[in-house]
């Protein structure tokens, strides 16, 4: 694999969640382990997940106080049971490595099969192309790409499809890039949004994420802390609506779930207002965290709120 994936607000994450030796650290999102080498130097014990298997690599050489699981961060809870850990990193989004990997087929930049899958499993993104409706197809790429010509996109790739199925990233790309009037001297490349929202799709990554943050919620000690990197509105939305309602701030949740309504005591506090983002040095360092934000949560005495709702 290509050099591996550099972790965003790396400083950040390991002084919000405080690791130490005998503590115990999630780093949700294992990816190249970046995260992990961070805690384990704090002497921490790391347990890591990442449904991706590519991941496994870059866990050789990490000691005794690791583990990793191949699966899903939102199944963290099943795995370690309630009330068991100190510390939960996400960081959200697909990595460097999968883009650079032409053959796993998430960039519009480098050819290769039409995939999406962070896993190793379920429909792929050509399988959502070739076979959904055009309103599904729309409403994908307008959900969670914010892409307003969604149905224009659409269309296009219809009546594309109706003369043959697509099987590889930059033919679709090149569709898109006509269904939008090509680039005419655009930064962002035209087929950025769709091909986000077809990742997301793929890998049911905002559901995913939804139920991660309840997972963690159920696996944090009291004191425990929940830090969350975002790299996209969509992202950042769900995790602000979260930490807002479990710390009482306001009923909240996502527009992806039914409204919470705020019955049950603050199950978080805040560690501070807002969003932290990444400073300038590490920005010009690594494009990637200009869009990066962290919010941190301290898990209080409260119950689950899935479990008084």
């Amino acid at each position: 694999m290509s050099a591996p994936h550099t972790s965003v607000l790396l400083d950040e994450v390991i002084a919000a969640l405080e690791p130490a030796p005998g503590k115990i650290i999630i780093d949700g999102t294992f990816g190249a382990g970046g995260y992990s080498r961070g805690f384990l130097e704090t002497g921490a014990n790391v347990v890591a997940f990442d449904r991706d298997p590519s991941a496994r690599q870059f866990a050789e050489g990490l000691g005794d106080n690791f583990r990793l699981v191949d699966a899903r961060f939102s199944e963290m809870a099943a795995e370690l049971g309630e009330r068991s850990v100190d510390g939960v990193a996400l960081d959200l989004g697909v990595s460097s490595m999968q883009l650079d990997q032409a053959e796993r087929g998430f960039s519009f930049m480098r050819d290769g099969p039409l995939d999406m899958r962070m896993g190793a499993s379920g429909p792929t993104a050509a399988d959502i192309v070739n076979t959904a409706e055009p309103a599904e197809l729309a409403r994908i790429i307008w959900l969670y790409g914010e892409e307003r010509q969604s149905r224009r996109i659409a269309a296009f790739i219809m009546r594309r499809r109706e003369e043959q199925p697509f099987t590889r990233t930059l033919d679709l790309a090149e569709v898109i890039e006509r269904a939008l009037g090509g680039r005419r001297g655009a930064k962002v490349h035209p087929a950025t949004r769709s091909f986000q929202a077809l990742r997301i799709a793929v890998n049911e990554e905002l559901s995913e994420l939804e139920a991660g943050l309840e997972a963690a919620e159920r696996v944090l000690k009291v004191g425990g802390r929940l830090a969350v990197v975002t790299f996209h509105s969509l992202e950042d939305r769900i995790v602000k609506a979260f930490f807002t309602a479990r710390a009482g701030k306001t009923p909240g949740g996502s527009r992806h779930l039914p409204p919470v309504e705020a019955l049950a005591a603050p199950s978080f506090e805040l560690l501070f207002n807002g969003a932290r983002t990444a400073g300038e040095a590490e920005t010009s360092a690594n494009p990637r965290a200009r869009s990066a934000k962290l919010r941190v949560g301290v898990r209080t005495a409260a119950p689950v709120w899935s479990d008084v709702a």
